[in-house]
């Protein structure tokens, strides 16, 4: 019963606009500059009540309800980094990094979608990232690669989120063509509880750099962490040491505060 009030309210809490997005900074950790955002959706169930995504997207799935959401999160998204762009101009513009669950990833009609929000937005192709799970490339792996090469034909660029979470990611990134490959939090956290945490970390950025990859930590969150990844090569971060999930009008004061790359 309580599962099924759930998809209910689910559903409803779509029809009615209840679904807002906020946005992690993520930042070069050479210069500490903001090089752009994830979008992650949160449900505003009401005044003061914002659910985070771990109590809704299961249910989401399950039910399709995600593919409509996703849809929803990829085109506000893409809108909000065409603001972004247009206030604070540069050689390196901002990017927007979107999670795309595998229901809405193997849809048939997914790659049209993309292109249809990027072209509505104005934003070039190569400024927004795809993140997607190994649980992606699990499906169907030779159908997981012909949609990435679409993807990328278009411009834009891919991301295997998570990375080492799950049991084949060295098989996967060596068959699939992904762009930037994202630390998981946890190996990240592991950096000064466990002496092999260091050592698995430099695994990792040195297996992406044979690879052409771009590399963001997730979960930097101390000083620490953030010395650390910037000693080891990492490319870039994302984690509370920078900033916390913002709403959108938060957001556009910390680009007029942030000057971007020099």
């Amino acid at each position: 019963m309580a599962r099924l009030k759930l998809d209910s309210e689910l559903r409803r809490a779509y029809r009615e606009r209840e679904f807002v997005l906020h946005y992690q900074p993520i930042v070069a950790l050479s210069s500490h500059r903001i090089v752009g955002f994830e979008a992650l959706v949160r449900w505003q169930r009401g005044p003061g009540d914002l659910v985070p995504p771990s109590e809704f997207i299961g249910a989401a799935e399950e039910t399709g309800l995600i593919v409509f959401i996703g849809a929803w999160v990829l085109r506000e998204a893409c809108t909000a980094l065409a603001r972004w762009q247009a206030a604070r101009p540069g050689p390196e513009p901002l990017t927007m990094s979107v999670n795309v669950s595998p229901r809405q990833f193997l849809q048939p009609d997914f790659v049209l979608e993309v292109e249809q929000a990027v072209r509505d937005s104005g934003i070039a192709p190569g400024t927004l990232r795809l993140e997607v799970t190994e649980d992606v490339a699990i499906h169907d792996p030779a159908r997981i690669t012909e949609l990435l090469n679409r993807l990328r034909a278009l411009g834009v660029r891919v991301s295997l989120d998570d990375f080492g979470t799950g049991y084949s990611s060295l098989g996967y990134l060596n068959d699939l063509p992904f762009d930037v490959l994202k630390i998981d939090r946890s190996f990240v956290a592991a950096l000064n509880r466990k002496p092999e945490g260091r050592k698995m970390v430099q695994t990792i950025l040195e297996l992406a750099r044979s690879l052409n990859m771009d590399v963001i930590a997730e979960g930097a969150e101390t000083a620490e962490h953030v010395a650390q990844l910037t000693e080891m090569g990492c490319q870039y971060g994302q984690g509370f040491y920078f900033s916390r999930p913002l709403d959108e009008r938060a957001i556009g004061r910390l680009i007029e505060g942030d000057p971007g790359p020099a």
